[in-house]
């Protein structure tokens, strides 16, 4: 049984930003990165590090890399949901500002109409 449910933030057209971007990714990237989806939505919030760390305002990540790249994925708990927010990449080791802030715009629209905004596959 799973500790959490993964869920991905939707935009307004009903896009999950997420989900279009893992996949654009090269095959292998793309594997690492959905088996780390699993692993949150098998470990909720004991997964730690080097998988997951904690960012600010909530806000948590999911990491891997590849050939010298960063990928991350953003996300943050509601109840108990994981909802994916945004994404990145980056060879340093530092999440960009721009991408966080994203990430805490999202959860805010998310936390203000959860129906609208969870991504539902067609």
């Amino acid at each position: 049984m799973s500790k959490v449910k993964v869920l991905f933030y939707a935009e307004d057209d009903g896009s999950a930003p997420v989900d279009l971007w893992l996949e654009k990714l090269p095959k292998k990237v793309q594997a690492k990165g959905i088996n780390r989806i699993y692993r949150l939505e098998e470990m909720g919030h004991e997964l730690k590090r080097p998988e997951a760390d904690y960012l600010k305002d909530d806000i948590y990540e999911l990491r891997w890399s590849w050939q010298n790249v960063n990928y991350r994925i953003l996300y943050f708990f509601f109840g108990q949901e994981a909802v994916i927010l945004t994404h990145g990449l980056t060879k340093e080791d530092v999440i960009p500002k721009g991408d966080l802030n994203i990430a805490i715009k999202r959860k805010n629209l998310y936390i203000s109409n959860p129906n609208k905004h969870t991504y539902k596959r067609r």
